[in-house]
């Protein structure tokens, strides 16, 4: 009777959502509001997050978009990843034409299983489930039904109806059961309708929705996506991964967690114990004992993602490490934290959430945001972070991609959450001298020196760390914006004796720079710095300006001209100043020679969207600042 039982539930599990009939999915039953912008439509996305106990979880949708051309294309797309943890019980998929008749329904056979290991991973166990009609006739809808089992339940699904730009929405619903006593956490986002309270005598369900949800049209500098669409985000206060049960009530408690999963892994092999000792030997300075043991990890450790079961959360032992000599984010930030611990220096475990994601993160709610790990070192008078998975990065130098954003220190007590080092406007420096001869023909020489400071030197650093001379090169021939021109060489050195600083040295030869006419010279005084941005006016701003990056520019340019010539107009002093920056330019002429100085300030800050064409305006004026000319005669 169980065996009969158990084949009666899965035969019918893919009935657990209600089939579309015939003309369902017609084009013409979508209301024409849900069309305006819209490169596809999501019919319909009724998801179910089912908590059966402490360790086990279902989570299943059913989920259907009309595809209105070839730009929504990307939504047809049907894909699930499992591991260790997830299990997928079944993909199922029908396609239908613009009338909402059926075309299709997926087979077995269809559905491509394959590795779901990335380039940069030594191993894990992620593998990828895939599937595509492939349909190109369009408007057409997919429609899928997809079942995935939870092994663990550190992680709730979020519910995102509204995923993309251009996508619009006519019905989506979230249900979320939880069995008695064990507690729900949730943070909604622009979600108009009140969750709906069910409570059962053995579970409690939660149930959202919405309808009619029109597309978003992208603008420049919007905020982060989660602020502009209906969204919940979810979490459990206690929860269990193999063996460890945590809670995240509190970030403190989280942090226990995070502690429990590192415990005794730093315990480090007798021979590495002795170089730890030699290294620091007769040194006071903490930081130059930081550096040091930085200095040793970085050049006898290779960073290698490894993500098997616990592993994606768990850190490798430092013996490990030591042994293999590589490691990802936690193993190599766990065996930089002994190395220091074995120096009597203390030092944090620390997650963050690195990337382009500081720009969402909720401080409120305590729960697993966190993508990577690093270390932070916290002395008297200052503290030192460590990017472990660089082995080219500066001691306490992080980068734009873990710098100024929440991060989760911890420690044997728990967690506490902090800021990691912001650098601001006079930290991101770039100053750039230019000197250049030109001859009678337009033909400009110029030795060019431009040092790239802070988040400046970023993608400087790693474009020579990781590429060959030859790709520097060729970046170097896309980068530089003139008509014709050839570099005869090119230098970089690295300084590291405070924040970092990259130098650049070219040497260019640009063939009729200069427009020669008869008796006239046109040339422009900003050869290299020339602002790309131009941003087109608009009355129908909706979001925000979020502008996340401040910098600061500085030009010196000097250009010797043939003799005989004296400029027929100069260009006046010119200074703008806005919310947005500062940016200042002149130029004089005198002896035979051309001199140009310029300052750019970007600032940052979220501003009103009433103001963005004062920023279109400002970003305009730079625009044609930076390509005015002088005109000799001779």
């Amino acid at each position: 009777m169980k065996n009969l039982l158990l084949f009666l539930v899965l035969s019918n599990a893919c009935c657990l959502f209600a089939k579309a009939g015939d003309g369902d999915y017609a084009v013409s039953k979508i209301p024409p509001s849900l069309l305006i912008n819209a490169n596809a439509v999501k019919r319909s996305c009724d998801q179910r997050f089912e908590v059966l106990s402490l360790k086990k979880a279902i989570y299943s949708y059913k989920v259907a978009y009309t595809i209105l051309n070839e730009n929504g294309d990307r939504f047809a797309d049907c894909g699930e990843y499992y591991d260790k943890f997830h299990t997928i019980g079944f993909i199922n998929g029908t396609l239908y034409n613009a009338m909402g008749k059926k075309i299709k329904s997926v087979k077995k056979a269809d559905i491509e299983d394959r590795s779901g290991t990335s380039g940069g991973s030594l191993a894990d166990d992620h593998r990828y489930k895939h599937h595509n009609f492939y349909y190109r006739s369009y408007p057409y809808t997919v429609e899928y039904e997809v079942e995935i089992r939870y092994d663990y339940t550190m992680f709730y699904p979020t519910w995102l109806p509204q995923e993309s730009w251009n996508m619009s929405v006519q019905s989506a619903s979230m249900e979320v059961s939880l069995p008695e006593g064990l507690p729900f956490r949730y943070k909604p986002f622009n979600v108009k309708n009140e969750v709906n309270i069910t409570r059962g005598k053995s579970a409690t369900l939660y149930t959202w929705t919405l309808k009619e949800l029109p597309a978003l049209q992208k603008e420049h500098y919007t905020p982060s996506w989660y602020e502009l669409t209906p969204f919940v985000w979810m979490a459990p206060a206690q929860f269990a991964i193999e063996d460890y049960e945590g809670n995240m009530s509190s970030w403190e408690d989280f942090g226990k967690f995070v502690s429990a999963l590192k415990a005794g892994k730093d315990v480090l092999p007798d021979n590495i114990k002795t170089t730890v000792r030699q290294l620091t030997a007769g040194e006071s300075d903490p930081h130059k004992k930081i550096a040091a043991l930085y200095d040793f990890m970085q050049k006898n450790t290779r960073y290698i993602s490894i993500q098997l079961g616990l592993g994606g959360w768990q850190p490798y032992n430092a013996g490990y490490v030591a042994s293999n000599r590589y490691g990802d984010c936690k193993a190599l930030s766990n065996y930089m934290y002994a190395l220091l611990k074995e120096a009597g220096i203390k030092s944090h475990y620390t997650l963050v959430k690195a990337g382009e994601g500081r720009q969402f993160f909720m401080t409120d709610f305590p729960s697993s945001q966190f993508n990577h790990a690093i270390l932070c070192v916290p002395l008297n008078t200052d503290t030192v972070w460590l990017e472990c998975t660089s082995q080219t990065l500066p001691s306490g130098y992080l980068s734009g991609f873990t710098s100024d954003r929440p991060v989760l220190l911890v420690d044997e007590n728990g967690g506490k959450l902090v800021r990691t080092p912001k650098y601001g406007l006079a930290d991101n420096l770039q100053l750039r001298h230019l000197t250049g001869i030109l001859n009678a023909e337009g033909m400009l020489s110029m030795d060019v020196v431009t040092s790239y400071r802070a988040l400046q030197e970023d993608d400087v650093h790693s474009l020579i760390r990781n590429s060959s001379k030859e790709k520097v090169l060729e970046h170097l021939k896309t980068w530089i914006d003139l008509p014709s021109y050839d570099i005869t060489g090119f230098n970089y050195k690295e300084d590291y004796t405070g924040l970092p600083v990259i130098t650049e040295t070219l040497q260019i030869k640009a063939d009729n720079y200069a427009q020669v006419s008869g008796k006239r010279i046109f040339i422009s005084y900003n050869a290299l710095s020339r602002s790309d941005r131009k941003l087109m006016a608009t009355e129908s701003r909706k979001y925000d300006i979020d502008l996340n990056y401040e910098y600061t520019d500085i030009d010196s340019v000097t250009i010797s001209v043939p003799s005989g010539y004296q400029p027929e107009s100069l260009p006046k002093d010119l200074t703008i100043e806005s919310p947005f920056g500062k940016y200042s330019a002149r130029v004089v002429f005198a002896d035979n020679r051309i001199i140009y100085y310029r300052k750019m300030e970007q600032f940052s800050g979220r501003f009103p969207a009433k103001d963005y064409n004062d920023m279109v305006k400002f970003y305009d004026q730079i625009y044609k600042a930076d390509r005015n000319k002088v005109v000799l005669v001779k």
